[in-house]
């Protein structure tokens, strides 16, 4: 009875195993059930075994493009960005490298941390790889949500300048904080935060005693800024013109 057992455990099993005309094609059927029984490990083994034992094979380069999403299914984002990217690198002209770059791009996405206090590189990053979705592959799927996350990630970019400008504004650190404001102006287009900018810029100037280039700067953005800017921009009008 033992043996009658064992006997057809052995042949459900060797029945559940994909079938291929090739063994790179069974490994790489193997591979898919196992991520999507997130048996990841088990995978990345099968996938590895089509990469040594079959480098020529159809399935190869598959291979390599599934290894890349593992990674990315695992929250590896940093080995899943370096994958994708050697990916890339190598199948310039591989039809799936759409995919490949907006997941380049989430990836570095999903290493931008929660707060603005912390590096930001990864949201400069993420803007690079969106951005040349939405340039060469404005037809795709991934267009759409490529722009969703660009307004973010630019939106945290924007907010940790103005934070830092801020700071240093309130600690009375007006030539470094006039170089932030003056780099939040050349950088982004928030309408709110460049009217912010602008005025600060001045202000800025004024407490440094810049008094030409104080009045020089509310020539160029007097009429870019709202009106209860424009009632701050004349009082530090009058101060230059009074002091010069």
């Amino acid at each position: 009875m033992k043996f009658l057992a064992l006997l057809i455990l052995v042949i459900s099993c060797s029945s559940d195993k994909p079938k291929g005309r090739t063994e790179a094609e069974v490994l790489f059927k193997e591979a898919e059930e196992l991520i999507s029984a997130e048996r990841f490990i088990l995978a990345t083994e099968k996938l590895n075994a089509i990469k040594t034992q079959h480098p020529y094979s159809f399935y190869a380069t598959p291979a390599e493009l599934m290894q890349a999403d593992i990674l990315y299914k695992q929250e590896s984002f940093v080995e899943a960005a370096a994958a994708y990217l050697l990916f890339r690198d190598f199948h310039p002209k591989h039809e799936k490298i759409p995919y490949v770059i907006f997941r380049i791009a989430d990836s570095f996405y999903n290493q931008i941390p929660d707060t603005i206090d912390r590096d930001l590189e990864p949201a400069l990053e993420s803007i690079k790889y969106y951005e040349e979705v939405v340039a060469k592959y404005s037809d795709s799927s991934y267009k759409k949500k490529a722009e969703k996350r660009i307004s973010e990630a630019k939106k945290m970019l924007r907010q940790k300048d103005e934070y830092i400008a801020n700071f240093y504004f309130k600690t009375a650190s007006f030539a470094p904080a006039r170089y932030w404001y003056l780099d939040i102006l050349e950088n982004h287009q928030d309408k709110s935060t460049r009217n912010h900018a602008m005025l600060r810029t001045i202000l800025a100037t004024l407490e440094l005693k810049e008094w030409q280039p104080c009045l020089d700067y509310i020539e160029k953005f007097y009429q870019l800024v709202d009106k209860v800017a424009q009632s701050e921009i004349k009082l530090a009008k009058d101060t230059c013109k009074k002091e010069l």
